[in-house]
């Protein structure tokens, strides 16, 4: 199990992150992340008081995204979409194996 495997599993569900503990989580730029919330392509997100606070859920797809568009130079709504697809075959497996078929 890595670092990162551990920060994300100790989040728990009424845990949140702001923008600069997202960013410092994943090493880039605050200015990246607003960039993105302002694209719309962090559904999780949610903005409470004017704050932007983000889940365990969120941390992933940041880190995937970041991935994405670094090592492919995918831009963001392409990084973003292979996010979701990668958020749907979690799901998938995770149902696969509650369910005794994996």
């Amino acid at each position: 199990m890595q670092n990162d495997d551990v920060l994300i599993g100790s989040l728990m569900e009424e845990s949140w992150l702001t923008v600069e503990q997202l960013a410092a989580a994943c090493r880039v730029d605050p200015a990246w992340l607003i960039r993105h919330l302002e694209a719309d392509l962090f559904p999780q997100a949610e903005s409470v008081a004017g704050t932007w606070r983000f889940s365990a859920a969120s941390l992933l797809r940041a880190r995937r995204m970041w991935q994405l568009e670094r090592d492919f130079e995918a831009v963001p709504e392409l990084a973003a979409l292979m996010a979701d697809l990668l958020e749907e075959m979690d799901g998938l497996r995770t149902r696969m194996r509650c369910t005794g078929l994996e």
